[in-house]
């Protein structure tokens, strides 16, 4: 079964219609990487529940090389509440990736740690 052709004279508007489109698919992609090249981002790779006080928490961070980043690390209890936080230094590198390994300190025992923030110092 073929296709309907467009009326005589809408030529031009399909043309501008596809042309437009993709404009704006391009411009949508390049705005997406754009603000996504550089940016610091984290992964929480693992923890453990040391005991009543502590919790050792495992994550990777992602950063462009060379840059200081200071990454806050939180405990926290079954409600989901904080009961320790840790921030942690991590140096300019020549590598990208980083892994890190840390013990935060808690008030009550934990049932997880996480990376909770990772900014530019």
């Amino acid at each position: 079964m073929p296709l309907p052709r467009p009326a005589p004279g809408t030529g031009r508007w399909w043309v501008v219609g596809i042309v437009g489109c993709t404009i704006g698919v391009g411009l949508a992609v390049w705005l997406g990487l754009a603000n996504s090249l550089g940016a610091i981002t984290f992964t929480n790779t693992g923890y453990k529940v040391l005991d009543d006080r502590s919790v050792r928490v495992e994550f990777d961070v992602h950063r462009p090389s060379g840059e200081a980043v200071s990454c806050r690390v939180q405990a926290l209890d079954a409600t989901f509440g904080v009961v320790g936080v840790t921030d942690v230094a991590v140096p300019g590198s020549p590598e990208r990736s980083v892994h890190r390994v840390v013990v935060v300190r808690t008030a009550s025992r934990a049932v997880t740690g996480v990376v909770d923030t990772c900014t530019p110092r």
